[in-house]
């Protein structure tokens, strides 16, 4: 499952707030059931653009990953919860409006790796795929 939210509106505080990020992507792993690997990782960003400085972190978990990148001075922020393991979208989705004050947002949520139906088929599909990848051909049909 891959949870995609575009924020609008945001709280300029929250979103400029590298703590607030580093918290949210190290307490959040747990809330959904998923596992943690390493510490987050959080940066503020200001490059050539100034209204595009922002504070973006990421968190890999076991089953995959969460993204956060903010725009502060846009109210703006995209965050993608992204696992192989399922979750509860709707409810992942309220979090994120809470913790980041998002009066508005867009969302795509996406079932991926969906030619998987178990664990074992996923480990033979990837190494296949990712055998052919590096020997020069593109991923088989079987």
């Amino acid at each position: 499952m891959h949870l995609v939210v575009d924020g609008y509106g945001a709280d300029t505080a929250k979103l400029q707030d590298e703590e607030l990020v580093r918290t949210f992507l190290d307490e959040y792993p747990d809330a959904i059931g998923m596992t943690k690997m390493i510490a987050p990782q959080v940066y503020t960003y200001h490059g050539p653009v100034d209204e595009d400085w922002g504070v973006s972190g990421f968190v890999l978990i076991a089953e995959s990953h969460i993204s956060i990148h903010t725009f502060p001075d846009r109210g703006y922020v995209n965050i993608d919860i992204f696992s192989c393991k399922d979750f509860n979208t709707n409810d992942a989705l309220e979090d994120v409006k809470t913790t980041f004050g998002l009066p508005e947002v867009k969302v795509w949520r996406m079932d991926r790796g969906t030619e998987y139906s178990t664990p074992s088929e996923a480990h033979t599909g990837m190494v296949r795929e990712r055998s052919s990848i590096v020997s020069g051909g593109g991923p088989t049909d079987g």
